[in-house]
């Protein structure tokens, strides 16, 4: 399979398409096979590696696809259209993910759709209400509004 990995750190000259195994999903992991991924900070913080995931050498957290594979203990079926979140290996014809990240995407959205969501959103959500304990009685102030967290977390706060 194909997969974009970082030759040294530095910028975007750096990316470049390398042959790999398609990857095996292991207990409680399936393997999906890429529709979509997304750039994020910590794509780009790992590209220059200044810190991120590059124990994997393929970049991508976040991404979009099909079910190919699953792996035992597993009960997501062949064909489900999922979006999460990935340890590395997003940027690939296939990555793997564990099953427990997994998310239905809803069929009102693309795959490009679905997999701009997962750390934007999720990250928003758990800052708000998990972290921030935000209740409707409250007003929050966002900076970086125009970031994907920030937009995210506009929506999520105007709910």
């Amino acid at each position: 399979m194909k997969a974009v990995v970082v030759k040294e750190p530095g910028g975007a000259e750096q990316l470049l398409f390398k042959d790999f195994s398609k990857p095996m999903p292991g207990k409680g992991e399936i393997l999906i096979k890429v529709k979509a991924s997304a750039i994020n900070r910590t794509d780009i913080v790992s590209r220059e590696g200044k810190s991120g995931y590059m124990a994997n050498p393929i970049l991508g957290i976040e991404v979009s696809g099909e079910v190919v594979e699953t792996g035992e203990g597993t009960n997501i079926q062949l064909g489900t259209r999922v979006m999460g979140l990935v340890n590395g290996g997003g940027y690939a014809q296939y990555a793997l993910m564990p099953a427990d990240r997994a998310m239905k995407i809803p069929d009102n959205l693309s795959f490009e759709e679905a997999a701009a969501i997962p750390e934007v959103f999720l990250t928003a959500y758990q800052t708000l209400f998990w972290l921030g304990e935000l209740t409707d009685r409250e007003t929050v102030l966002i900076h970086a509004g125009g970031s994907g967290v920030g937009t995210a977390a506009i929506q999520l706060a105007k709910k």
